[in-house]
């Protein structure tokens, strides 16, 4: 069955068994999201008004969900960073490493309220993460391209972590559409984005059409759209390296890019605000966005950085 008509026959099972699910379609502040940031440009001036020192071991963090007055933040401890191989081994490029995957959970204040762990054996990285209204939706996967992950929802009330399905590729971030139920998902670099019923039952896998960014975390963002943050490594003459940071919004229905802006700012560290978490939300008459981009062991350690623009 192609594509779009598989999704129109798993859309029309979810309305006949009682409409779209719980705190579905993504209207206020999801939408006013959307809409604010359809309307940045690469000229939009963007303020930064807070920076939040993180006053325990971050690791390395790789995304956000923003869920009421907390924010959840999914990140990796590497105990032994995996080494390339001369050449591939049974088809993986380097070794599995070894490592602890945390969601951690804390205030708007960066006060630490939990640490929850994830993963087994060498899969222990998790990656970008999703808040779908009921669950914080968290991949975990093995540290190298081509590899296998875990999909957990995570309950925020208890904190009980349920495995959802399983993936014989890394996931490096999940969103789930709140219309239809539909977990997407993007692979190593991004370079696949994939779409899977909420058991895992694969329904797409196609080539990420975006070349300019690697997506590293994306949130839901109204009426089946995603926002994604992400990087993209490039040299410089002198040798060096520099990311090039930026925001993008995606239809989740057919993964087309409907708009998207490169961001000007960077960390304490060196790097673009937006190499890792990301996460958007309006108040009052700005679009606020959070970044957390230096690991726990950089020059400042990891701080959250919070940086406003105009609704125009």
């Amino acid at each position: 069955m192609r594509r779009k008509s598989l999704l129109a026959a798993v859309v029309s099972g979810v309305l006949l068994m009682g409409g779209t699910m719980a705190g579905a379609d993504a209207t206020g502040r999801d939408d006013q999201v959307a809409r604010a940031f359809d309307a940045t440009t690469r000229s939009t001036a963007w303020s930064q008004v807070a920076r939040i020192p993180l006053k325990f071991p971050t690791y390395h963090p790789q995304g956000f969900a923003l869920v009421g007055d907390l924010i959840y933040l999914s990140s990796v401890e590497v105990l032994e960073a995996p080494v390339k191989y001369p050449v591939p081994v049974d088809g993986y490029d380097r070794t599995p490493g070894k490592g602890i995957g945390h969601l951690f959970v804390l205030d708007r204040q960066g006060n630490l309220k939990k640490d929850i762990r994830l993963g087994e054996g060498t899969i222990y990285h998790p990656g970008g993460i999703d808040f779908d209204g009921e669950n914080v939706w968290v991949p975990a996967a093995e540290y190298r391209p081509n590899s296998k992950a875990i999909v957990y929802k995570v309950n925020p009330k208890t904190y009980k972590v349920t495995e959802q399905f399983r993936v014989k590729d890394h996931v490096g971030g999940v969103v789930r559409d709140r219309r239809t139920g539909l977990v997407h998902g993007v692979s190593w670099g991004s370079r696949t984005l994939y779409e899977w019923t909420a058991s895992g039952r694969q329904l797409a896998a196609e080539a990420n059409e975006s070349h300019i960014l690697d997506y590293q975390d994306c949130d839901y963002a109204s009426r089946s759209k995603q926002i994604c943050g992400g990087v993209t490594g490039l040299p410089t003459a002198t040798g060096g390296s520099y990311e090039l940071g930026g925001l993008a919004l995606l239809d989740l229905k057919d993964n087309r890019i409907l708009h998207e802006i490169p961001f000007p700012a960077f960390s304490a560290a060196g790097h673009s605000a937006t190499r890792n978490p990301v996460a958007l939300e309006v108040s009052g008459n700005k679009l606020r966005l959070f970044t957390a981009p230096d690991d726990g062991e950089e020059k400042a350690g990891t701080e959250i950085l919070i940086y406003e623009s105009p609704i125009s």
